[in-house]
């Protein structure tokens, strides 16, 4: 029960930091627009790059972090709006989690 309190006070603390970090940067917006439209479903980096009109690189930067261009608080998984997945070795696979979704509506609906 606590834990579960703490998940959602520290969610209260993300979400304005969220939104602030998707209306910063295209590329962060655009990658979790693209999962949500294709929510349930994952996808990887390039395919993601692709449907966006960005380059890899940009969509490792917006997901995961990437020195002083994306920092990593303020990165996709850090912000919990994109879940990592991994099959195999080097096979990673990105999501929308459930507050990713939440943050997506509440942009779409201002």
């Amino acid at each position: 029960m606590l834990e579960d309190e703490s998940l959602v006070h520290s969610l209260d603390i993300k979400r304005p930091l969220a939104i602030r970090a998707l209306r910063r940067s295209v590329i962060r917006k655009k990658v979790v627009e693209y999962l949500y439209d294709i929510d349930p479903s994952c996808s990887y980096t390039s395919e993601i790059a692709y449907h966006i009109g960005a380059t890899s690189s940009n969509v490792i930067g917006a997901l995961r972090g990437m020195k002083s261009r994306y920092r990593g608080e303020e990165s996709l998984i850090g912000l919990d709006l994109v879940e990592e997945k991994s099959e195999g070795k080097n096979l990673r696979f990105y999501a929308i989690t459930p507050f990713g979704k939440e943050i997506m509506e509440t942009i779409r609906t201002r």
